[in-house]
């Protein structure tokens, strides 16, 4: 019986002795599963950060350029709304010339559109304000038409036209004409009056 129990003791203890190597090895092996899940979850969490922190400065980056984009379209904006409104001014101002300083403005607009015409009869189209004045100083404007074309030249005062002032100066079948009123001039212009003005303003 002394054999046999020893024999028993015998497989107990190797039994023991391999159940606590299995565990110690199960051990290791959880404390290896588990520093690499610790290394993973590391990883992980720096890799989403980075995203993040990535991701936050797109967004800021974003946010600031249209941040940019408005203070530039009001700037714009702004800039358009004086402009308009010293275009407005000089209509006002225009249809407002006293009658010397119009008069002599209009000798400049219709010997310019009869050079560019080339015919010795012309129509005159205007406002009533500017008919009225060239049918009242008919000789001197034709004087001074003269002086300035080199030619004298024979003219006829047509219907009324809406417009703040200036002439429309046609040929006598009304085939061509020559838009030389304030409107017609300040559109022609208008890229380079807009430059001037806003050089004015903003420098």
């Amino acid at each position: 019986m002394e054999g046999a129990e020893r024999i028993i003791q015998e497989i107990n203890r190797e039994a023991e002795q391999k159940i606590q190597y299995t565990l110690k090895k199960a051990q290791e092996e959880a404390e290896k599963i588990k520093g690499e899940a610790k290394k993973r979850a590391e990883a992980r969490a720096e890799w989403i950060l980075r995203k993040a922190q990535t991701q936050a400065e797109i967004e800021r980056q974003r946010i600031v350029a249209g941040a940019k984009l408005e203070v530039r379209k009001k700037r714009l904006e702004v800039q358009e709304e004086l402009i308009q409104k010293v275009i407005n001014a000089l209509h006002e101002r225009l249809s407002q010339l006293p009658d010397g300083e119009y008069f002599s403005m209009l000798v400049d607009l219709t010997s310019e559109a009869v050079n560019e015409l080339k015919t010795p009869r012309v129509v005159i189209l205007s406002n009533e304000r500017t008919l009225r004045l060239l049918d009242d100083r008919r000789d001197e404007f034709v004087e001074a038409l003269a002086g300035k074309t080199g030619r004298t030249v024979e003219l006829q005062l047509g219907e009324p036209v809406g417009t703040i002032g200036g002439v429309i100066v046609e040929s006598e079948d009304g085939s061509v004409r020559v838009d030389n009123t304030f409107e017609a001039r300040m559109e022609r212009f208008e890229s380079d009056l807009r430059a001037r003005i806003a050089k004015s303003l903003f420098g």
